[in-house]
């Protein structure tokens, strides 16, 4: 069964960074986008970063030129790095992938406070 697995998140001070890690399975990895999502406190959840099967890439306005992400076809893992960290980014940050069904993992959560 697909299985995506978050893992990186914790606390960190503004301007700060974190490597978040999603390693997949279950499925054939490298035929698919990945997404990297994320649900602040009281908000719905959105989208922040996709990475195609090709590995273009697209981000939120608010995190384009501090977050990039990227994927290791042969460790079944996509990343999220994440740097000059606000308080705005708190959130829950959770992993994608959308076969037939859209799959997540059960999120890693992501402070970010002086």
């Amino acid at each position: 069964q697909v299985q995506l697995v978050e893992s990186g998140g914790g606390s960190v001070q503004p301007g700060g960074s974190l490597r978040l890690s999603c390693v997949a399975s279950g499925f054939t990895f490298h035929r698919y986008a990945m997404n990297w999502y994320r649900q602040a406190p009281g908000k719905e959840r959105e989208l922040v970063a996709t990475i195609r099967d090709g590995g273009t890439t697209n981000y939120e306005d608010s995190v384009k030129g501090r977050f990039t992400i990227s994927r290791d076809n042969a460790k079944n893992t996509v990343y999220l790095q994440m740097n000059s960290l606000k308080p705005e980014d708190t959130a829950v940050y959770y992993c994608n992938a959308v076969l037939i069904l859209s799959y997540w993992g059960k999120g890693t959560l992501v402070t970010v406070s002086s």
